[in-house]
């Protein structure tokens, strides 16, 4: 049965804020519409996440609980949750309260100005440095990699139409980043300033910085050929440095009667080409394995279990 809201949290490693997260929801939600249902992904947390959820669902039938076999990470959980809601308007938001469930309301007020996405843009973040700093990184490398400009203020907090969450479902992908899906679908997108808080549990986020580059790397491969091009330019680029150099060789053997020594040119030469082409093979080797990814048709997700209150 379709309803008029959905709110989807993928839950990893936060299991002390769930109920908070629950209550701010549920606040959020009645501010907006009675016709809600709140969907708590849990995407294998190596905690009693699953025990809280089930106690929440049992007490509460606005809420499903959807288990995934094991961590699939967060974009195959917030692609869980967008194939399960059933709202009219699905908001996606992280379960670490950093950015208040509170922001739905002008969000969705926002959103009734014809737009079809409207995204919440993060104000004054209060992570610390290094967090900060990555952050900047990985959009940067991001916006490099795709060729597509990375807003650094926003996140996964964000109000979709049904017709975008549609559209984004057609995408066969089986590597999905949400962030640039959104982008290539098209409509109509705003943006509403937010604040973002810190983390009440005293939990760093489980997104390292070695995390951040793999997923960069994955992503803008599934996404973009610019490195496959790179490789076309870096190529030229060596050969016209190698023309210029044996040029100027040539001309100094020339001018000075004094012969460069072969065995140090080929030396050089040598480790120099086969570090161009192992580079260049790894290139190749990241785009094939992601064809072989997806050529196998795998689920992004497996559902083990989906909690829910029963109505009647």
């Amino acid at each position: 049965m379709n309803c008029k809201l959905s709110i989807i949290s993928p839950c990893y490693g936060a299991p002390t804020l769930l109920r908070e997260l629950v209550r701010q929801i549920t606040e959020a939600a009645r501010d907006i519409t009675p016709d809600y249902e709140i969907i708590l992904v849990e995407d294998g947390s190596p905690d009693d996440s699953r025990d809280i959820i089930r106690s929440i669902c049992a007490d509460d039938s606005h809420v499903k609980g959807v288990f995934l076999s094991r961590n699939f990470g967060q974009q195959p959980a917030i692609n869980a949750g967008l194939d399960v809601a059933q709202g009219e308007w699905v908001a996606v938001l992280d379960c670490d309260l950093q950015n208040p469930p509170s922001h739905l309301r002008p969000m969705y007020d926002k959103a009734q100005e014809g737009y079809d996405m409207v995204f919440a843009s993060r104000q004054e973040r209060p992570d610390n440095f290094f967090m900060t700093k990555g952050s900047k990184m990985f959009n940067r490398l991001m916006t490099f990699l795709t060729g597509v400009k990375q807003d650094e203020t926003v996140a996964e907090f964000a109000l979709y139409h049904r017709r975008v969450v549609d559209a984004m479902k057609q995408m066969g992908d089986y590597v999905r980043y949400y962030p640039l899906m959104q982008q290539w679908v098209g409509f109509r997108t705003a943006k509403v300033p937010v604040p973002h808080d810190e983390r009440t549990d005293g939990k760093e986020s489980s997104y390292s910085m070695r995390k951040r580059v793999e997923l960069a790397v994955t992503t803008s491969v599934a996404f973009s050929t610019k490195a496959l091009r790179m490789i076309v330019y870096f190529g030229l680029t060596i050969t016209l440095l190698a023309l210029l150099v044996a040029a100027y060789l040539a001309i100094k053997t020339i001018v000075t009667g004094i012969d460069v020594s072969g065995w140090f040119t080929l030396f050089v030469s040598l480790w120099f080409i086969a570090g161009i082409l192992i580079s260049v093979m790894g290139i190749v080797a990241v785009y094939i394995g992601n064809i072989f990814m997806e050529v196998k048709h795998r689920p992004t997700y497996i559902i083990g279990e989906i909690c829910q209150k029963s109505e009647n």
